[in-house]
């Protein structure tokens, strides 16, 4: 769902060909460049490359050169580094405005498809969960996103409970650090082993899911097929290229993103029994909020609990503060707890009966938030509750 804070950006076409990026929060430098040639830096994940990768998502979808340039002033409300998608916002809205001063057209889905495509440019090799939602999002409804093709579905949360973010302060850049792009490796490889072993064509396959719709068959059978084709012990490089039977420079410059070339050692059995046992929680969820039994916050909150014991555990995206936090929010009144966003820092989400949300609230901030220097970022945006919020918008002014 999307939630109430967001990313703002003022806009004024101008008939040069430049860009000219200025930001309201000081710590964010001016940026200028022509619109005809634009660098992203890998090496930096700077604020104004996410604007950047937004704007030439759209110049490159549409194949234009000769842009006109726009001033820029941006926004937000959203704490950077938190697992709020920050950097998404950015980029969508950055698409967005760039889709607006051109005067083109595009619908939410293919908006939502190329902003997710054209983030990669800053070096992570990301889904597209944040950038469906940021154009998606309804207000009033969750919303379940698939892919292949992009959909999304509405999901009735339950009325009695409201879901509480979190900010544990600790900042988790995921373009600074190889964090990230290491899961996706890790995913990717496990993908090829398990397509391999069920005989399909694993060279061409990139993501678990392929392998599963390949097969045609469950979630759950897919995690008996795992015990069978994978083992928990980690996996050295040479030992995935014997099971691949490929050389290790075709691991490294066919498969490997750059940042994990190096990288030693591979869990792709603890990877790929996070992740389908994950999609098998999702969509256990939606079914329990159609079905709205009565004890459904406490069935909806296992679900979230057991998300981030397999976050912590088997996908090992969790840190020592996150784990803290969440602890605290079950004990203070939380049903379910769990990391949110791609995690190793950044917020939890806990879903709390509405009628213990002030006690909930008062005894969080005490337990964690005022034992040390936790936060410098103001008491209301690192602990709150929210609703789902609707998705991004254009205001013309007349």
């Amino acid at each position: 769902m999307a939630v109430e804070q967001d990313m703002l950006i003022a806009v004024e076409p101008v008939k040069t060909h430049t860009l000219q990026l200025a930001n309201t929060n000081p710590l964010y430098p001016d940026f200028s460049t022509g619109t005809n040639n634009i660098q992203i830096d890998k090496t930096k994940p700077l604020w104004h490359n996410y604007f950047l990768c937004g704007f030439k998502g759209i110049q490159e979808h549409f194949g234009l050169s000769d842009l006109a340039g726009m001033n820029c002033l941006v926004d937000g409300t959203i704490p950077p580094s938190s697992g709020l998608s920050s950097s998404s916002a950015l980029v969508c809205c950055a698409g967005l405005v760039t889709l607006t001063v051109l005067g083109m057209n595009l619908s939410k889905v293919e908006l939502a498809e190329i902003c997710a495509k054209s983030e990669r440019y800053i070096g992570t090799e990301g889904g597209g969960m944040d950038q469906s939602i940021s154009f998606l999002a309804e207000e009033g409804t969750a919303k379940l996103i698939e892919f292949s093709p992009l959909r999304a579905t509405d999901v009735k949360l339950p009325s009695g409970a409201v879901f509480v973010i979190a900010n544990s302060c600790v900042e988790m850049n995921k373009a600074a650090t190889s964090h990230f792009n290491i899961r996706v490796m890790e995913c990717r490889l496990a993908a090829k082993l398990l397509a391999k072993y069920k005989s399909l064509q694993w060279d061409k396959v990139l993501r678990l899911e392929e392998v599963q719709t390949n097969l045609g068959v469950s979630l759950e059978e897919m995690l008996l097929i795992i015990e069978d084709a994978l083992h928990p012990e980690p996996y050295s490089p040479e030992e995935v290229c014997r099971c691949l039977g490929i050389s290790l420079q075709e691991l490294q410059t066919k498969i490997l993103s750059p940042n994990t070339q190096d990288v030693l050692v591979f869990k792709l059995y603890q990877r790929a029994k996070h992740v389908y046992s994950e999609a098998a929680r999702v969509l256990q969820f939606k079914k329990i909020c159609e079905e709205a039994p009565d004890n459904m916050v406490q069935l909806l909150g296992e679900l979230m609990n057991q998300s981030h014991e397999s976050c912590r555990d088997m996908y090992e995206c969790s840190c020592p503060e996150l784990d803290q936090l969440v602890d605290i929010c079950r004990t203070f009144g939380a049903q379910g707890s769990r990391l949110t966003g791609a995690g190793w820092g950044g917020c939890t989400v806990s879903l709390v009966p509405a009628d213990k949300l002030p006690s909930f609230l008062a005894n969080v901030q005490e337990a964690y938030y005022q034992s040390g220097d936790r936060c410098l970022a103001p008491e209301k945006q690192s602990l709150f509750a929210t609703k789902p919020g609707g998705g991004a918008l254009v205001f013309l002014e007349a």
